[in-house]
């Protein structure tokens, strides 16, 4: 198997290797991906104001298993599920306010995240480099905790905003990069399982 470029975008980045399935395949991804993004919503820790969930895992898992370009279509749709009113929000929430409300900044960083993180697993960022995708993970994750408490911080202002929406969850979002890359490691470890030649 070729060694992935971290020069230009690899063919093969993924186990998954969606770049290359028919359109109909792509879909049944994204509604896939989608259910997996609403399962991770109720695993959650709930805290005021911003609960601790494994949604950004899941974000970050999307975008390094379908890349960026469908990592980031995917993502979308499932915030468009959520601004549609379904329950795919932490703890079952949903609707148009979870996106203008203290925990907006963090819902509106995800696509984003994704796109980094799919970008760089298509550039060797990925399981066949586990550090380059635990730290691609590590800032993306960084970029989630910037913008949520920047824009939490027009709710409780500067101090409370990294107080709450920034220190608990730095143990979190690295322990969640480590899973990460380690789940990513783990599959090209057992052999590409979903791999077709």
């Amino acid at each position: 198997m070729p060694t992935p470029s971290v020069q230009g975008a690899d063919a093969h980045f993924s186990p998954l290797r969606l770049e290359a399935r028919s359109l109909p395949v792509k879909l049944l991804a994204v509604l896939i991906g989608t259910l997996f993004l609403t399962l991770s919503s109720y695993i959650t820790v709930p805290m005021v104001p911003v609960p601790i969930t494994m949604q950004t895992f899941a974000v970050m898992m999307v975008g390094a298993l379908y890349g960026w370009r469908l990592g980031t279509a995917t993502i979308l749709a499932w915030l468009a599920e959520g601004v549609a009113g379904l329950p795919i929000l932490a703890g079952g929430a949903g609707g148009l306010a979870h996106f203008m409300g203290p925990t907006g900044g963090y819902i509106l960083s995800w696509p984003l995240m994704a796109a980094f993180v799919g970008w760089l697993a298509e550039r060797g960022w990925n399981g066949e480099r586990p550090l380059l995708a635990f730290l691609s993970m590590l800032i993306a994750g960084t970029f989630c905790l910037v913008a949520g408490a920047t824009w939490l911080a027009g709710f409780v202002g500067a101090e409370k905003a990294v107080t709450l929406g920034v220190l608990p969850f730095l143990l979190g979002d690295a322990l969640k990069a480590a899973l990460g890359a380690a789940t990513l490691a783990a599959i090209v470890r057992t052999g590409n399982w979903w791999r077709s030649e």
